[in-house]
């Protein structure tokens, strides 16, 4: 089906609009003629991508909200049903990365990847989706997982484990939405994303040098991940694959489907010989080739 005719029109709401692939999905979505609902904790980056998108004549809203208060995220759904319209399209982004080792790892630094990244994305399904499920339209509920999400990689657990978790939660859901009978207007999809630029990297959690056995570690992994921002995609053109992915009916969508296909087959040839994980780098699974 031509992107176009999917997604043009309707509202999309986008948790982690502010930045990164968030901000690009808002950029696409508002070209496609969707009225896009900005979340983000970050008041005044959203408040700039407003300014941008309705200078182009969109009539895109930002609002302020931590995805990691399930009142916040109801009174977001309760506000756009009430101000904005019917939600078209949910993109439960938002995210935050963790590097060092896990024995390393601040609880407050653990608690905020698992609140923002899995309790997230659990928020907005329970705040949106009973009102998606309550008519007949066509709707679409995207979770972001990661190339993360089929991966094992050391110095990352946190985030990892985080992927994984939506990832399960999303194929779940896909099979819930289908029993319950919605699945010919409720379409759930995953998308995992490989490298696509953004500041996630910068404002990764580390690690407490007076307390860590290796603080080196994280900081480390924060400079090989930041050498895979260098080439990494544009947000702009990975939300045009993506929502080229989406209207085709897929249920994973990939930024970079040939890496992503790649990783995704070699962790199925892993659980199926059941061998150990094998240490491999991020960077192989982060092709900039769409």
């Amino acid at each position: 089906m031509n992107v176009r005719d999917t997604f043009g029109g309707g509202v999309a709401v986008i948790t982690g609009a502010g930045a990164g692939i968030g901000a690009g999905l808002a950029r696409y979505a508002s070209r496609l003629g969707m009225t896009v609902v900005l979340a983000d904790i970050d008041g005044d980056a959203i408040a700039a991508l407003r300014d941008e998108l309705r200078a182009a004549g969109d009539q895109s809203v930002e609002i302020v909200c931590d995805v990691r208060d399930p009142d916040a995220m109801q009174e977001l759904a309760d506000r756009v049903y009430r101000d904005v319209g019917a939600v078209r399209l949910l993109v439960n982004n938002a995210g935050v990365e963790q590097f060092g080792y896990l024995w390393d790892t601040p609880v407050a630094n653990w608690r905020r990847v698992v609140d923002i990244n899995v309790s997230g994305v659990f928020f907005g399904i329970k705040a949106f989706l009973p009102k998606m499920m309550a008519t007949d339209d066509q709707a679409w509920v995207w979770n972001l997982s990661s190339v993360g999400g089929v991966v094992a990689i050391p110095f990352q657990a946190p985030y990892i484990m985080s992927k994984h978790a939506v990832l399960a939660l999303t194929e779940c859901l896909y099979l819930e939405v289908q029993t319950a009978g919605h699945d010919q207007h409720i379409h759930v999809q995953a998308v995992l994303p490989g490298a696509v630029v953004s500041d996630i990297f910068e404002s990764a959690g580390g690690v407490d040098p007076a307390r860590a056995t290796d603080a080196g570690a994280a900081e480390t992994q924060r400079a090989a991940m930041l050498e895979v921002k260098a080439t990494a995609m544009d947000p702009l053109r990975a939300a045009e694959v993506l929502f080229g992915q989406a209207a085709s009916g897929r249920f994973y969508l990939h930024t970079h489907p040939d890496a992503v296909g790649a990783a995704m087959a070699d962790r199925a040839n892993v659980l199926a010989a059941q061998n150990a994980p094998i240490l491999r780098t991020a960077s192989r699974f982060n092709s900039a080739k769409p």
